[in-house]
């Protein structure tokens, strides 16, 4: 018999409190129309019922937020794999030896705390990191493209009142109660996910000046960090995006055949060391970053690439040197550590992660991702030195998802980046077009291809589709670009599924079950000591 509801009886049901077609889970979170108090309130009313249950009373007086972006559950799987599998690799731990691989953890794998984190934005089922940063760090939902601004906004409107619509981060929380702060990122500083920490604005893609119309009064993402002036402004940045910070009249310092990108003519990175004195300093190489005295150095400025970060796997190739994730956080801490009453905030990125992924190159995403796990262990071990672990709260998550999947029915120790073979079985296990196939593969995206890739990992041709015989081709080449079912000529595309949230620290506890998003700036902002 099929069950046709009246509105009145659903009216009904719902009032009885019975299940019924229509009706929502009675946890659900704001309608699609939820205003910026109710994504707020409904943050904090969940953390509010989660501390109930654990009754977590100790405060944290240091906070760190590591986000891994684009590091879904499957990245997190197949690099856990390939780290026991290969632990000469870049990234994975020197000191290891091989395994099957499907038994090793990452660092954070270990963190004694798990949830779920739910990605939607306000307005898309499936997020880009604009929305998701700004939902952890301010606990309200907004827009795709937007930075630390209220859903009623409309991307890309110079018009924008960023006043009416701004909404706090956690990070100027943290200087406005004393506490020092830092960014760190693989990508570029300026790019969505580290800059929803400081920057307020309608379009996550102004990153410079020249990337506005004419005449925008919103002033650029690289102008609102070096105009930053919460609490004495942020003590640590390192990542990429020297160009957004330089004129383009003006050569960049390693490569010397390129110049900036801004069109204003302001060069932000002597404004820096201009605003912060003589304490401060602007570094662009891995000698200058290896000289760096943590002890009298208050303001740093480190921006190691015109554009992103090498890829880790690509990273011993550059032309001046670049610090690894893992160095870059022990170095912010050391500097943060210095104060000592108040603590600090520390929001750590592996960006590149999400840029392999978006190319179809898993070799790359997957090395980043155990760059991103040696980060967190270096994080854990230079707190426990400095005895600050058991008083620091270690978030570690990731923005959104990608359409990478594991696949087939490979044998236990199956080389993850390799082609199917199945348990038993001596040679590959072939598709029914004859052809093998690696486990690894990607839903849409730019499809196969073999070759290296610099930067732009778009430009060169690839074939979409299935490519028909592999057999003779090696898959696990850090050039390989997994084929995909949807071909797409922009790339690869996140995805829409949750992605896993692990904790360790005081407040810790509040990570448990399945949680919006925004739920992670509550627990922060409850812990943190202020």
């Amino acid at each position: 018999m099929k069950l046709k509801l009246t509105a009145m009886a659903v009216a009904a049901a719902l009032s009885a409190g019975t299940a019924a077609v229509a009706q929502a889970t009675p946890d659900s979170f704001p309608a699609p129309a939820a205003d910026r108090t109710t994504w707020f309130n409904a943050g904090a009313d969940k953390v509010t019922s989660n501390d109930l249950i654990v009754n977590s009373k100790a405060p944290a007086k240091n906070v760190i937020l590591f986000v891994g972006d684009g590091m879904g559950i499957s990245t997190i799987t197949a690099a856990r794999i390939l780290a026991g599998q290969q632990p000469n690799l870049i990234g994975s731990n020197p000191t290891a030896t091989a395994s099957s691989g499907e038994e090793n953890s990452l660092s954070f794998e270990l963190f004694p705390n798990l949830a779920l984190s739910k990605t939607y934005s306000a307005n898309q089922q499936t997020p880009d990191s604009a929305p998701t940063m700004t939902a952890m760090v301010t606990g309200v939902k907004t827009l795709d493209g937007v930075l630390a601004l209220d859903q009623d906004v409309t991307r890309g409107n110079c018009a924008t009142d960023t006043t009416v619509h701004k909404l706090q981060t956690i990070l100027e929380i943290a200087e406005a109660a004393g506490k020092s702060t830092g960014l760190v990122s693989t990508a570029r500083i300026t790019h969505a996910t580290p800059a929803a920490n400081y920057s307020h604005t309608p379009e996550r893609n102004w990153e410079a000046d020249t990337d506005q119309p004419v005449g925008c009064a919103i002033p650029d993402v690289a102008r609102q960090l070096i105009e930053f002036n919460t609490g004495n402004g942020i003590d640590v940045v390192m990542g990429g995006g020297r160009k957004y910070f330089r004129p383009n009249t003006l050569k960049d310092p390693e490569y010397t055949s390129k110049t900036g990108y801004r069109k204003d003519g302001r060069d932000l990175t002597s404004e820096w060391t201009s605003k912060y004195g003589a304490s401060s300093s602007f570094i662009y190489a891995k000698s200058q970053f290896d000289a760096i005295d943590t002890k009298n150095t208050k303001h740093l400025l480190a921006l190691f690439e015109p554009s992103h970060m090498q890829y880790e796997a690509d990273r011993p190739n550059d032309t001046a040197g670049e610090p690894s994730l893992a160095d870059m956080t022990q170095k912010s801490i050391e500097m943060l550590s210095n104060n000592k009453t108040k603590g600090f905030y520390l929001h750590v990125e592996g960006g590149r992660i999400d840029h392999a992924h978006h190319a179809g190159n898993a070799y790359r995403a997957l090395t980043d991702a155990m760059a991103f796990s040696d980060a967190v262990q270096r994080a854990v071990d230079t707190l426990k030195a400095k005895n600050l672990l058991n008083n620091t709260l270690i978030i570690v998550t990731a923005d959104h998802s990608h359409v990478f999947t594991i696949g087939g029915y490979p044998q236990r120790g199956n080389n993850i980046l390799g082609k199917v073979i199945d348990p038993g079985a001596a040679t590959y296990t072939k598709a029914t077009d004859g052809a093998p196939y690696t486990t690894l593969s990607y839903a849409n995206g730019l499809g196969y291809h073999v070759g290296v890739q610099g930067d732009d990992v778009y430009s060169t041709p690839v074939q979409v589709g299935r490519f028909t015989d592999m057999t003779a081709v090696d898959t696990t080449d850090k050039g390989f670009h997994q084929e995909a079912l949807v071909p797409l000529v922009g790339g690869e595309t996140h995805a829409g599924e949750d992605v896993a949230i692990y904790a360790r620290g005081p407040g810790a506890g509040l990570i448990r079950g399945s949680l919006e998003q925004n739920v992670i700036f509550h627990v922060m902002n409850k812990k943190m000591t202020k």
